[in-house]
C-alpha cells in the first residue's frame, strides 16, 4: 500500500502522523511511504531521516494527497485538505466529528473512508489510540492553569503548591478517565489540594486507593459540581462519551459566582468543551476571559511538546496502521471489531452511532456499509 503523510497546517501543529521508526517498519514489510517535504520538521525529524527510513520525499501536500491510497495525519483535514481527499482514499487521524458538522459534511461529501482514532477501542473497551495524547493533555492542563493563574494573564495570582504559611490551590478536576488521573498525578506533584469528580464508583474507589487519599475521590452530581466550582482555583475539564458531544457541566450563570480570577482549562473542547462558555482556541491565542474566569481551550494542546507527543501518538497507532496496510480495509476491519468502531465515515455515510446522532445523520452499522 501507498501510504502518505502531510505536514500539519492546524494552528501551531508540530505533530507529524509517521515518526522515522514507523516509516521503517511499514518499508520493511513491502510498502511504501510519500512523506510532505518538512512534515516532521516540527517535531525535529528531518527529510532526511525519513529518507533513511525508506520514505519517499514529496514536493507538496498535493502530491501526497493525489497518490496515497491511506493517509494518516494527526489533526482533522483542514478546508482545503478535505477539498483534495477522494473516494476509495483512507483518511486515519483524529477527527472529533460530533461538535464539526462542517467537517462531517464535507467527509460525506468527499467519498473518502475516515477512520477516527478517538473512537478505536480495544477488548477492554478502552480508547487505545486517544490514550496517549490524552496522558500528555492532562499533564500539560495542569502546566498550562498553573500559568493562567499568573497574574499577568488575568489569574488571581495563585500559585499551585502555595509555600509554607499559605495554602495551595484547589484544583477541581472534572472527570477521572486518563486525563483527569494524569492531571490528577500533576497536581498532587506540585502540592496542590485536588478533587476528582466521576460519575464511577468503580472508578473513584480505584482513584482513592492509588492516591492514598491525597486526593477527593467524589460521586459528581450537579448541586456538588455547583458547590465545588465556586471554592475553586483551577477547573479542569475531562469529561469525554466516546465519539459524541462533551456533556456541559457548568452553566453561564454559575460561572458569574465564581472566583474572581479563577482558570478553566477544557480538555473536552475537541469534543465540543464541558463549560457553556468555552470555545477552541490557538497556542497563539490560548485564553479569553469572561465575568472574571480565565478560559484556556486549545483543540490540540499535546500539539505544544509535539516529539513527546508524536512519539507517544505512534507507539499506538503503529500497528493499527500495518492492520491496515498489510490486510487492506475490509479484512482489517472484519478481523478487529475495535478498530471497526474508528470507522466514522465510509463512501458518503456515517457509520459511527453517536456522531450521526449528534449530527442527524442516518446511521449505517460498519458492517453493512462494507458489505455494500
Amino acid at each position: 500500500m501507498l501510504i502518505g503523510v502531510t505536514r500539519e497546517i492546524k494552528n501551531h501543529e508540530y505533530r507529524v502522523g509517521l515518526n522515522p521508526e514507523s516509516v521503517s517498519e511499514l518499508v520493511r514489510r513491502g510498502h511504501e511511504v510519500l512523506i510532505e517535504s518538512g512534515a516532521g520538521r516540527g517535531s525535529g525529524m528531518l527529510d532526511a531521516n525519513f529518507a533513511d527510513a525508506g520514505a519517499e520525499i514529496a514536493r507538496s501536500a498535493c502530491e501526497v494527497f493525489e497518490r496515497a491510497e491511506m493517509v494518516v495525519k494527526v489533526k482533522e483535514p483542514q478546508e482545503t485538505e478535505r477539498a483534495q481527499l477522494r473516494p476509495g482514499q483512507i483518511l486515519f487521524t483524529y477527527l472529533h466529528l460530533a461538535p464539526d458538522p462542517e467537517q462531517t459534511r464535507a467527509l460525506v461529501d468527499s467519498g473518502v473512508t475516515a477512520i477516527a482514532y478517538e473512537t478505536v477501542t480495544n477488548n477492554r473497551n478502552a480508547l487505545p489510540l486517544l490514550a496517549p495524547m490524552s496522558e500528555v493533555a492532562g499533564r500539560l492542563s495542569v502546566q498550562a492553569g498553573a500559568h493562567c493563574l499568573e497574574k499577568a494573564q488575568g489569574g488571581a495570582g495563585v500559585l499551585l503548591g502555595g509555600v509554607p504559611g499559605v495554602p495551595p490551590a484547589k484544583i477541581l478536576i472534572l472527570g477521572g478517565g486518563v486525563v483527569g488521573e494524569h492531571a490528577t498525578q500533576i497536581a498532587l506533584g506540585v502540592g496542590a489540594e485536588v478533587s476528582i469528580f466521576d460519575r464511577s464508583l468503580d472508578r473513584l474507589r480505584e482513584l482513592s486507593a492509588r492516591y492514598g487519599g491525597r486526593a477527593k475521590c467524589i460521586y459528581s452530581t450537579q448541586d456538588r459540581i455547583e458547590q465545588a466550582v465556586l471554592k475553586a482555583d483551577l477547573i479542569i475539564g475531562a469529561v469525554l462519551i466516546p465519539g459524541a458531544t462533551a456533556p456541559k457541566l457548568i452553566a453561564t450563570q454559575t460561572l458569574k459566582e465564581m472566583k474572581n480570577g479563577a482558570v478553566i482549562v477544557d480538555v473536552s473542547i475537541d469534543q465540543g468543551g464541558c463549560f457553556e462558555t468555552s470555545r477552541p482556541t490557538t497556542h497563539e491565542k490560548p485564553i479569553y476571559s469572561i465575568d472574571g474566569v480565565v478560559h484556556y481551550c486549545v483543540a490540540n494542546m499535546p500539539g505544544a511538546v509535539p516529539r513527546t507527543s508524536t512519539y507517544a501518538l505512534n507507539n499506538a497507532t503503529l500497528p493499527y496502521v500495518i492492520a491496515l496496510a498489510d490486510k487492506g480495509l475490509v479484512r482489517a476491519l472484519s478481523d478487529d471489531q475495535g478498530l471497526a468502531q474508528g470507522l466514522n465515515i465510509h463512501e458518503g455515510e456515517v457509520t459511527h452511532e453517536a456522531v450521526a446522532m449528534a449530527l442527524n445523520y442516518t446511521y449505517r452499522p460498519v458492517i453493512d456499509a462494507l458489505r455494500s
